[in-house]
């Protein structure tokens, strides 16, 4: 098992937030110096595949994102709400009430949790 770390510089910090997943993953290996063919043979998958992956053609399970967090040494719930935040704004980009999907979409999750914990 490798850990690469994490080599983001603080001046590059500010821009993060607004990295797509995709964009995140490649900016991570790019700055690392990692080659695609060393991160997929760490993630136990083909090369093709996180190529896929990277270029957004291809969805990350959990496996992957859990890898990707042990090899950059990242938060797995950061990449989770990267990826998860990338697929709900593409899915709701074209729609528009999409600003108001989210705000009822956040009452009702709240209300689901507060309903969980009676």
């Amino acid at each position: 098992m490798c850990n690469f770390g994490q080599i983001i510089s603080m001046q590059n910090m500010s821009k993060v937030n607004t990295l797509t997943f995709v964009e995140y993953i490649r900016q991570l290996r790019e700055v690392g110096d990692l080659p695609l063919k060393k991160v997929a043979a760490e993630l136990d998958i083909d090369t093709s595949t996180l190529s896929k992956i990277q270029k957004n053609e291809r969805n990350a399970n959990s496996q992957i994102i859990e890898g990707l967090a042990r090899i950059f040494n990242v938060k797995k719930s950061d990449l989770k709400v990267r990826y998860l935040s990338d697929k709900i704004t593409y899915q709701l980009l074209d729609e528009e009430e999409g600003i108001e999907i989210l705000k009822v979409a956040e009452e009702k999750m709240l209300y689901f949790k507060q309903m969980d914990n009676k």
